[in-house]
């Protein structure tokens, strides 16, 4: 038991196995998944970058979704494989910061590229003709950019204000990477009501870009049942799709970890929850992407 965090310098993660051969099966499969998301998360920027056919603004934000990807498996899975190979749990209180700062950077910016891709589906489906000057490489960029800098600020808020708070719950973290969730489990009971008001700053952020992707869809399933031709309505859902399974992967998983009541809370649960909405999503979304894309797979 510790008195409060000052005193920690570093804390014990969720060890998956006690026994060596468990220890590297768990190795083995996160290093298949991880090397699995850098290929095919590689393949689409490659592609992307490579191929000018590429160069509008739906494979833009794909391009930015893809980097997002990266970024948020490589924050979690290879600690979590270092941990297996050398039999530890331990991560010094810098790298859990640093893990939870990246982590929530790269998850809110994806959340907020989502939104900007579900307006982009928005504009091509619903005004096609003004797609071009509502959508133009400038302002696609500007959205992007607007993206990654929210999610940023949004981390720089979020992460000195969860590790300023003093731990009275040890330094056992029941997860295989830190997330906020468990690092406020392990604050003193009084000190929750500072972290009020990121939270409720949050919850209103996350469901003002819902609102806006379920505004945006509700108008283009309007406009989609339209359309006389089968063939154009195919075309028009193939595209949307996508967008869709991932963004309710996402969605759900992540407002399960973060909204959960602490009662249903078992280590199994949060394992499962936890790995997907950190690990599936980097991985499948380039499937999810380049199952339905013709032009996407021709260029790869």
């Amino acid at each position: 038991q510790m008195s409060n965090g000052s005193s920690i310098t570093e804390f014990f993660l969720l060890q998956f196995a006690n026994t060596r051969e468990w220890q590297l099966l768990h190795l083995s499969l996160f290093l298949g998944v991880y090397m699995a998301s850098l290929l095919g998360n590689g393949l689409i920027i490659t592609a992307i970058a490579c191929n000018h056919h590429l160069h509008t603004p739906m494979y833009f934000f794909l391009l930015n979704l893809s980097l997002l990807d990266l970024g948020s498996i490589s924050t979690t899975l290879p600690k979590a494989m270092a941990n297996s190979l050398w039999d530890t749990r331990t991560i010094s209180f810098m790298g859990c910061a640093a893990q939870v700062f990246f982590f929530l950077f790269l998850m809110s910016v994806e959340y907020f590229l989502l939104t900007v891709m579900a307006y982009d589906r928005y504009v091509a489906i619903c005004h096609p003709l003004h797609y071009g000057t509502l959508l133009g490489s400038r302002a696609c960029v500007r959205m992007a950019a607007a993206a990654w800098g929210s999610g940023f600020l949004y981390a720089m808020l979020h992460t000195p204000n969860t590790f300023s708070l003093p731990l009275c719950q040890g330094n056992t973290i029941d997860q295989f990477f830190c997330e906020i969730p468990q690092i406020l489990k392990l604050s003193c009971s009084g000190s929750l009501l500072r972290q009020f008001g990121v939270l409720i700053f949050s919850a209103i952020l996350a469901f003002g870009c819902f609102i806006l992707i379920v505004l945006s869809y509700m108008q283009i399933f309007t406009i989609v049942l339209r359309i006389p031709s089968r063939q154009g309505r195919h075309k028009a859902f193939s595209t949307c799709l996508p967008h869709l399974a991932v963004l309710s992967l996402y969605v759900s998983t992540g407002m399960f970890t973060y909204l959960k009541a602490p009662s249903i809370s078992s280590e199994s649960l949060n394992l499962v929850m936890a790995v997907l909405y950190s690990v599936v999503p980097p991985t499948v979304n380039p499937l999810i992407y380049s199952v339905r894309n013709q032009e996407l797979k021709d260029t790869m």
